[in-house]
């Protein structure tokens, strides 16, 4: 009796060792930019967002937020991120949509918006230097 409670104690412990599904691996990350390069410039508005190419796994999308202050997000979907889709904004500015799945992020706080996404996006930390400077870094 005792050897198959240790069994089982073995065979419960190894067994929640795999790998995370829906993982989104770390990459780094160091984006620097003026807040006047012309890549930035829709950012001049709170509620607007801008998509940089070449940084994180997919891209990053940089969002003002309403009270000002920015936020960037890595551009892969958490719904099936082994796929590697890219999410895109939409036309409003203020959602984002997986365009594999149909999921929808809101781009206050990378929340899931619509199924089946139920993570949010990869969030990068932000900071501005100066007051002129705009660094995504990990």
């Amino acid at each position: 009796m005792r050897y198959c409670l240790v069994f089982l104690l073995c065979v419960f412990l190894l067994g929640g060792c795999g790998k995370e599904q829906n993982f989104i691996p770390d990459v780094p990350v160091n984006f620097s930019s003026p807040l006047t390069d012309p890549r930035l410039s829709a950012l001049n508005g709170v509620g607007s967002a801008v998509i940089i190419n070449g940084y994180g796994i997919s891209g990053l999308i940089i969002y003002r937020r309403i009270d000002g202050k920015y936020v960037a997000y890595d551009r892969t979907s958490s719904v099936n991120p082994q796929q590697r889709c890219a999410v895109v904004l939409d036309s409003g500015l203020f959602t984002a949509t997986d365009p594999c799945s149909g999921a929808k992020f809101i781009l206050e706080d990378g929340s899931p918006g619509k199924a089946p996404a139920t993570r949010s996006l990869k969030q990068y930390v932000v900071s501005i230097s100066g007051g002129i400077v705009l660094h995504v870094t990990n």
